[in-house]
C-alpha cells in the first residue's frame, strides 16, 4: 500500500472541506485501492461548457483534485502537505451527460515531488481524457 495509513471512503469525506470547488462541481470518492484512487464527477450544467459538453477546465478540476488528494494520502498530514504544481490534460472525446471517473496512479513518489497519471473514463468505460499532475510535497512549518 502506498498510502500513509489505511484510509476509508468515510475518511475521504471527512478530509474534504465544504463550500469549495470540489463540492460545487459534485466530485465524490468512489474507490481506494492499494495504489490507486478513483473519484467521479457529474457531467451536467455545473460542468458543461457553452456547447453542452464537459468543460476541459472541469476535467482539470477533477484530475487535480484526484492527484492532490492522492499525494496528501501518501504523506504524514501532521508534518507535510502536498499541492499541485503542474498539470497537463489531453481531452480526447466529448461527454454530454452521466459521470466521468478519474483513476489516479503513481508515476513517481519522491520525498519532495509526486507525479501522478490520471485517466478519465465515461460511464461506458471510454477514455475521455488523460492527465498528468505533479505535486510539490512540503514540510509544514509552525507559524
Amino acid at each position: 500500500m502506498i498510502w500513509h495509513k489505511a484510509y476509508t471512503l468515510a475518511d475521504m469525506k471527512d478530509l474534504m472541506t465544504h463550500d469549495n470547488i470540489v463540492e460545487h462541481v459534485g466530485i465524490e470518492f468512489v474507490e481506494i485501492g492499494e495504489d490507486f484512487l478513483k473519484l467521479r464527477m457529474p457531467v451536467d450544467r455545473r460542468t458543461h461548457q457553452i456547447h453542452g459538453i464537459l468543460h476541459g477546465g472541469a476535467t482539470c478540476v477533477l484530475t487535480e483534485t484526484a492527484g492532490s488528494i492522492a499525494s496528501l494520502m501518501c504523506v504524514n498530514p501532521d508534518t507535510h502537505y502536498a499541492v499541485g504544481s503542474t498539470i497537463t490534460c489531453n481531452h480526447l472525446r466529448p461527454v454530454k451527460s452521466g459521470y466521468v471517473t478519474a483513476t489516479v496512479c503513481p508515476v513517481h513518489l519522491g520525498r519532495t515531488k509526486h507525479v501522478w497519471d490520471i485517466q478519465v473514463h465515461d460511464d461506458s468505460g471510454k477514455l475521455v481524457a488523460k492527465s498528468e499532475l505533479t505535486c510539490a510535497v512540503t514540510a509544514k512549518t509552525s507559524a
